[in-house]
């Protein structure tokens, strides 16, 4: 009798540890940062400009 109830309950653990089975993995996408730019980027062109301006002027 002891033996029926210790396959038992080792019956029923064993059934609950493998309810789940095995899932698939899960894995986070890469995260792709992008390059900022350099703040002076925005004002390159219009020194460049204001320069060819300035010395078309001086002529």
């Amino acid at each position: 009798m002891k033996k029926i109830a210790l396959a038992t309950a080792l019956t029923l653990s064993a059934t609950t540890a493998f309810a789940g089975g095995v899932g698939e993995a899960v894995t986070e996408p890469e995260v792709v940062e992008a390059k900022a730019s350099s703040s002076a980027g925005g004002i390159v062109v219009p020194l460049l400009v204001l320069l060819l301006v300035a010395a078309a002027a001086s002529n």
